[in-house]
């Protein structure tokens, strides 16, 4: 997503806009909701799937339970490298900065036990058997 200089015409509506649409992808990723995400290349699918992906962790779902389905190998890829990414980084973070992705992320204030679950998320996304589920949509057709 971009942003408009602030002394650009319309830059007062392109800002609303810009919070609109940060709004709607939160709610998008909050694992309460089943919503239809659609939208142009570049606008923000991948990060509000791979947002959504590591708020159903937080919340205690199993990486197991997960199932993340793409049209392409490329766009599977992208979606794991993308969670495992962030996930990675949460272990190697002061609790400072966790919390502060933390909050982030899920929206509600951080406490030493959502730090504990944060922290554990990379290792139990590696250890589940066949990693998280994101995959195309013919590979997972094709494993029925």
């Amino acid at each position: 997503m971009s942003t408009v200089p602030a002394s650009a015409p319309g830059a007062a509506e392109a800002t609303l806009s810009l919070a609109e649409a940060t709004r709607r992808q939160g709610e998008a990723s909050h694992p309460a909701f089943s919503p239809w995400v659609s939208a142009n290349a570049g606008s923000g699918k991948t990060h509000v799937l791979a947002q959504r992906v590591i708020r159903l962790l937080i919340a205690g779902v199993p990486p197991g339970r997960i199932l993340c389905l793409t049209y392409t190998k490329a766009a599977a890829a992208n979606m794991a490298n993308r969670v495992l990414s962030i996930l990675g980084r949460w272990v190697t973070l002061t609790d400072t900065e966790l919390d502060a992705e933390i909050a982030r992320t899920d929206h509600r204030p951080p406490t030493p036990e959502l730090r504990a679950v944060a922290r554990r998320l990379f290792a139990a996304a590696l250890e589940t058997p066949g990693g998280l589920k994101i995959q195309t949509i013919h590979a997972f057709c094709g494993g029925l």
